[in-house]
């Protein structure tokens, strides 16, 4: 018998449908996966037969194909748990094939037959939505998803309850989006600094104007202290950039409130020995870099002649278009990278003020705490 699902593939911040076809044959048992699948889906074989198995639902003793269709797009991660598992059991008719037909699925399965948030849900959510489809999800990615207006979002726990709700005998309430959480808290006041009373009027002129800014001073004299206070002087996001924001976050893993989306500008700040790949992103399939990350918000490089030539050279394309197109054998992907730059730096040691930067940014000099005093 064969049954197919409905699910997705990640490619940048854009989800892509994909088709699971599960084949169920007479034969000696067996559990094969083909479509181009990373190590991460095909070790989905034995999850899903353990998470079938400890939910109490029946695993057939038969030849087992599942195919990941269009079979040239690589798969990765575990996210095709649940559609491999909906479809195994709807190929042994204790599903509607139409239910499945009509709902995007992706989740990945522990061994109890439990549900484990995914990267990437709101895109899925996103896609869901353009086709007038259904999604359903681990419980935790539910009220993510839901924040795309006119989406239809379930969440499930286990997979028990995904096929109660496929098959009609217990559905599942459908989520709601929760309201934007926005911690003010979430980041140091400009109001705790005394003195500096030039940089800070160099940070609230450049924030304000968009320009990038480059402070130059002596060790201790606040630069650091002043960046990481840059953000709360930003306005808050509207819910067009905080979903772009949100949906880049979601794609990386990095989401930490998947119940919602904060409208707080994002902020920044990789470590100088971050790699080019690290810092504009890249990958087989690439992942977004620092600098997608930073989007709508402030990418801080403190230290900033410790970071390598190359890496500060890729920073050329995102300052001047706004986005960073990474290009790879298996994809091409376009992230959006529209941020502001501040970075920091000691003074030369030889005191020439001659610095050769690209796009060379407003420089300040930041006194120390006690040369400001005298």
């Amino acid at each position: 018998m064969l049954a197919r699902a409905r699910s997705v593939a990640l490619i940048g911040v854009d989800a892509v449908p994909v088709e699971v076809e599960v084949d169920v044959s007479p034969g000696l048992p067996a559990f094969t996966v083909v479509g181009l699948p990373d190590q991460a889906v095909s070790e989905a074989r034995e999850r899903v037969r353990a998470a079938i198995r400890n939910s109490g639902l029946p695993f057939p003793a038969a030849r087992i194909t599942v195919n990941l269709a269009p079979a040239d797009l690589r798969k990765e991660g575990p996210l095709y748990d649940l559609p491999i598992a909906l479809g195994l059991l709807a190929a042994q008719e204790m599903l509607p094939r139409e239910a499945l037909e009509e709902t995007i699925v992706a989740g990945e399965l522990a061994l109890d037959g439990s549900l484990r948030p995914i990267a990437g849900a709101i895109n899925l959510s996103l896609l869901a939505a353009a086709h007038d489809l259904e999604a359903l999800l681990p419980e935790a990615n539910a009220q993510e998803a839901a924040l795309i207006e006119g989406a239809s979002v379930y969440g499930a726990a286990t997979l028990q309850e995904a096929v109660g709700h496929l098959s009609g005998q217990k559905r599942l309430p459908q989520t709601e989006a929760a309201p934007p959480a926005d911690d003010p808290t979430l980041f140091p006041d400009l109001g705790d600094l005394k003195g500096q009373t030039a940089a800070r009027r160099a940070l609230e002129v450049a924030l304000a104007g968009g320009h990038n800014l480059l402070m130059v001073g002596s060790p201790g004299s606040g630069k650091t202290m002043l960046a990481r206070r840059a953000p709360g002087l930003l306005p808050p996001l509207t819910r067009t950039e905080a979903l772009e924001v949100t949906r880049i976050h979601s794609a990386a893993g990095l989401l930490t409130s998947r119940g919602s989306f904060s409208r707080h500008a994002p902020f920044r700040a990789p470590h100088h020995t971050v790699s080019d790949a690290g810092l504009i992103g890249g990958g087989s399939i690439p992942k977004p870099g620092e600098v997608s990350l930073a989007h709508r918000g402030l990418l801080f490089l403190d230290e900033f002649p410790e970071f390598s030539r190359k890496a500060l050279e890729t920073l050329r394309q995102p300052l001047e278009d706004g986005r960073v197109v990474i290009s790879r054998a298996r994809a091409t992907v376009e992230y959006p990278a529209r941020f502001q730059l501040i970075s920091a730096m000691n003074p030369c040691p030889c005191e020439s003020q001659s610095h050769n930067f690209p796009h060379r940014p407003l420089a300040l000099p930041s006194p120390t705490p006690s040369a400001q005093a005298a």
